[in-house]
């Protein structure tokens, strides 16, 4: 961790959620502490009066009726904890867990939820100690917030559980004491404030975003090339197209394809004198689908931004007026509508890639020997690759269905109204997985089309590209095991090294804040 990012709680940019997934530190603003502390004291307040209020001397849900004596209020947010902590599956990808850590460390300091400013510090000292609670990925329901893996996550704070350290699984308690740290004790209503929140939700839903970013601006590059390599036409991408339609995603989208093709002698070679009129629409309505997919990621983006800046547990605290009123800000729904669009978006990134591939792999559309081998019959060439593409597709189709149309009622019918957030947010790094994959055949594809095309050259962005990728894989003369070039191109989609080749500062970004 080289960089340490400063967490203004309510105040936090996309860019910075990002870079702490990316790996960076994160402190709090030590202007919140002054919040914090007038919470905590509203809490003993409460405690010290005796009066009932739900989560500080009360059961929790359907067992909201059942008054807690002081004496037992300690083992009531430790059992609250440790019974909550029923997750299942796979433990969720350690950037992400140090995502939701942020995430619910930002919550917490904005002094609603009358958490202690020790017990912030434990979880900020946790975070950047490299410690990584180990939290099952299956188990939430998108409300009461996600209460099974935060409950994950604060039982290794207690030192019951595991924690990822260094690649590592190792006894909770243990790698507390490797780090100098104790096990955290918890007091009136801050076990609730923990586990109680939309942070793993949100985490997931980013961690897709964020990736979903590389993906899109890759496809913008391959997109472009695939056209050079079909000797397809820019005119579809004139400004004065777009601008009639006034969408801004498809104007930028469209300003991005211009300036990758700036200076094609492969484009320039068939300005006159080509007798096909219009292209197939994967190549001509790229600004129109791809504008449209930045349009969607970009109010993801907003709706996320949004929820990651707010305070989502319950019940919540107002020192100001000594109160504690009960809501419900853990729903999810605004994170599960988000996913749901990241999920469309990632889809169509990926349909409309394909549909490219293949265009390209055929020779009546595209021009080019079949498969894109100098040898077809002998060769298959990039037969199968555009099957595993086609494959790729039809899978985030399947996954691409909206989980937020779904609820089913928990916790004895109290919870009756779910948003499956987490569902629909858990899919989101696979999906980009699986989107990038087909980006990355795109790409051999399309430099082994533009291969044909030589002498001739493409833009002068778009020869750095390929420069960058056959650096790292040849060009296809005779059939060679594939799965590694594919790996080899995914990565440079993934890492972000192919849009940096063709120059970041030409490419649309969904969060504007932060070049490439």
């Amino acid at each position: 961790m080289t960089r340490t990012i400063t967490l203004i709680p309510g105040s936090v940019e996309l860019s910075d959620w990002r870079n702490v997934y990316r790996g960076a530190a994160a402190s709090l603003d030590s202007d919140c502490r002054a919040g914090i502390e007038a919470g905590a004291r509203t809490i003993e307040a409460i405690v010290a009066k005796g009066d009932p209020v739900y989560g500080i001397n009360t059961g929790f849900g359907k067992l909201a009726s059942v008054r807690i004596g002081n004496a037992d209020l300690a083992t009531l947010q430790r059992n609250i904890v440790l019974s909550h902590a029923a997750g299942v599956g796979e433990p969720l990808p350690g950037p992400v867990v140090r995502l939701v850590m942020a995430l619910k460390l930002a919550s917490l300091a904005q002094g609603a939820s009358g958490i202690r400013w020790s017990t912030i510090e434990h979880l900020a000292a946790c975070l950047n100690s490299g410690l990584v609670p180990i939290i099952p990925g299956q188990g939430s329901v998108g409300a009461s917030g996600d209460l099974a893996p935060l409950a994950h996550m604060t039982a290794a704070m207690m030192g019951v559980g595991e924690f990822f350290v260094a690649g590592a699984r190792i006894p909770a308690q243990a790698a507390l004491a490797k780090a100098g740290l104790g096990p955290l004790s918890l007091g009136p209503k801050e076990g609730l404030a923990l586990l109680n929140g939309t942070q793993v939700s949100t985490a997931l839903a980013l961690a897709g975003l964020f990736e979903a970013e590389h993906v899109f601006q890759a496809a913008l590059v391959t997109g472009a090339l695939a056209t050079d390599a079909a000797k397809g036409s820019d005119g579809p991408f004139d400004a004065r197209i777009q601008k009639l339609r006034r969408h801004r995603g498809q104007i930028e989208v469209a300003a991005a394809l211009r300036t990758l093709m700036n200076g094609s002698a492969i484009r320039a070679s068939h300005l006159t004198n080509d007798d096909r009129v219009q292209d197939p629409y994967c190549l001509r309505c790229q600004p129109q689908v791809m504008g449209a997919v930045l349009d969607l990621l970009r109010q993801a983006g907003e709706t996320l931004g949004t929820e990651a800046n707010g305070v989502s547990d319950n019940p919540l605290v107002f020192s100001e007026t000594g109160e504690v009123i009960s809501g419900g800000n853990f729903h999810a729904e605004p994170v599960a509508f988000a996913a749901d669009m990241i999920a469309m978006a990632l889809c169509e990134i990926g349909s409309l890639a394909e549909r490219r591939i293949a265009m390209l792999v055929d020779p009546a559309l595209s021009g080019l020997p079949a498969f894109l081998t100098p040898k077809p019959g002998l060769n298959s060439g990039f037969m199968i690759p555009q099957v595993t593409a086609a494959a790729l597709v039809s899978e985030n189709k399947q996954r691409a269905y909206p989980a937020s149309v779904d609820s089913i009622p928990t916790s004895a019918n109290q919870e009756d109204h779910v948003s499956m957030a987490t569902h629909g947010a858990r899919r989101l790094l696979g999906m980009a997985t699986n989107a990038a994959h087909v980006i990355g055949i795109e790409l051999l594809a399309a430099v082994q089309g533009c291969d044909f095309h030589a002498p001739m050259q493409s833009s002068e962005r778009l020869e750095r590209v390929r420069t960058r990728l056959r650096a790292e894989v040849p060009h296809l003369n005779d059939d060679r095991h594939m799965a590694p070039d594919m790996e080899r191109a995914t990565a440079l989609v993934m890492s972000g090294a192919l849009a940096a080749a063709a120059g970041g500062d030409v490419l649309p970004l969904v969060a504007q804040e932060t070049a490439l």
